[in-house]
């Protein structure tokens, strides 16, 4: 049997328990996310709201490094039974804090939950590839990826119904979510023993940047690394730049009666992106299944960075929504094999830390696209695309040549 044909359940059960829970824990997550930034500013005011939110960037980052040496270090079931059991107190604890109006508590909670939701993070990567093999990682990739995708769209429109009609019910149905989780971990995972030796702590902090340095010198894996941060700032900045660019900028349309202005437009195209990735997933993966992981990486990144170019500047909706189900389709080719060649990468006994580490181009994008917001005040839409075309091209590039030229030139070594 093909790892392409793999069933539900034929799935195992290591990999449909992470699955699952990661589809409930990104939903919860996504329902709440976006609203905090307009909670910390309601409650307190925009720079004391806007500094936690950076400073809380920074404790993710950091403690999201620490969980990926952890990982490797303890049993990974009882890491994540401890983090989202934690999780899950900070969760009712801002529930209980929100309906006493007690914000001050409610902001440090957070900053708890910032930290044990991170420290679980690498754990939950370094899992699925324990439990694949390089012949059905791209078929479970593509799976999680589709699930990815339904949770954000779930997860997002219930809190965009729920946040201002009924915030105190949301809070309450994400305490409960949570609460689940870890007990499912204890009872269908399986454990992963890791050998945890008493050390100093500067012997501890020796060894976290040991463990590190080791993913650092992998020269290959960096490049893919950054080269994922690049091509992942395109998508990012539909949240900056194009928001932005298209509130201000898109010509109003009437359509049957209703106004479609820049931030409608906006929406359109998130939902557009979002069905066509729930509906198309597994169809495009049958179709690719006649590529080789090359050319499939190399067709999807091309149809992505077209896309995402033409979108960066384009103010016709007809226009919008044909380059962004041109970008789709390139990312729904290109993302279960950049995941599935990244996973290959990593060595067995340093995935806790090769995840986290993995896990740093989605800050780095984050932080790349903002760039866009600020460079977009220098230069016209159009030299924009230019901009971001060149950011794609070297992501490209780096992802390119680090998983596949290096590849033929050792197996051309190897022939002759």
């Amino acid at each position: 049997m093909e790892g392409d044909n793999m069933k539900w359940k034929e799935i195992p059960k290591p990999i449909k328990v992470r699955l699952i829970t990661s589809f409930f824990n990104r939903a919860v997550s996504f329902s709440i996310m976006p609203f905090m930034a307009l909670l910390f500013v309601q409650a307190f005011n925009e720079i004391i709201a806007g500094a936690f939110l950076i400073a809380m960037v920074f404790v993710s980052f950091i403690t999201n490094l620490l969980g990926g040496y952890l990982a490797d270090r303890f049993s990974r079931k009882r890491l994540l039974v401890t983090t989202s059991a934690l999780t899950a107190l900070t969760f009712i604890t801002m529930t209980i804090s929100l309906t006493l109006d007690w914000m001050l508590l409610f902001m440090v909670i957070y900053a708890v939950f910032s930290v044990t939701s991170n420290l679980g993070r690498p754990a939950m990567g370094a899992i699925i590839i324990d439990a694949t093999t390089k012949e059905n990682r791209q078929a479970v990739y593509a799976l999680d990826y589709w699930l990815i995708n339904l949770s954000i769209a779930i997860g997002t429109a219930l809190g965009g119904w729920l946040y201002v009609s009924n915030q105190l019910l949301l809070f309450w149905i994400l305490s409960f979510t949570s609460s689940v989780l870890p007990i499912a971990y204890y009872l269908f995972l399986d454990d992963t023993p890791r050998t945890w030796q008493r050390q100093k702590l500067r012997g501890v902090l020796k060894d976290i940047f040991t463990s590190y340095q080791l993913a650092w010198r992998d020269r290959p894996f960096v490049k893919v690394v950054f080269g994922s941060m690049c091509i992942l700032a395109a998508e990012f900045s539909m949240g900056s730049y194009v928001a932005v660019r298209l509130a201000d900028s898109f010509e109003p349309l009437s359509f049957a009666g209703w106004s479609i202005n820049g931030v409608r437009m906006m929406s359109i195209i998130n939902i557009e992106n979002t069905l066509l990735v729930v509906t198309l997933t597994f169809i495009v993966q049958r179709l690719a299944k006649r590529l080789s992981p090359r050319r499939t990486l190399a067709a999807g990144l091309m149809l992505y960075t077209i896309g995402y170019v033409v979108v960066t500047s384009a103010n016709s909706m007809t226009a919008l929504m044909v380059f962004i189900f041109i970008a789709t389709i390139g990312e729904l080719l290109y993302s279960p094999v950049l995941n599935t060649q990244k996973a290959n990468m990593m060595p067995a006994d340093q995935r806790g830390a090769y995840s986290a580490f993995a896990g740093t181009s989605f800050a780095g994008a984050d932080l790349l696209s903002r760039s866009t917001i600020l460079v977009g005040t220098f230069l016209i839409p159009s030299m924009m695309s230019v901009y971001l075309g060149l950011i794609l091209l070297t992501g490209f590039g780096l992802v390119y040549t680090s998983l596949f030229v290096k590849e033929s030139v050792e197996r051309q070594r190897n022939v002759s």
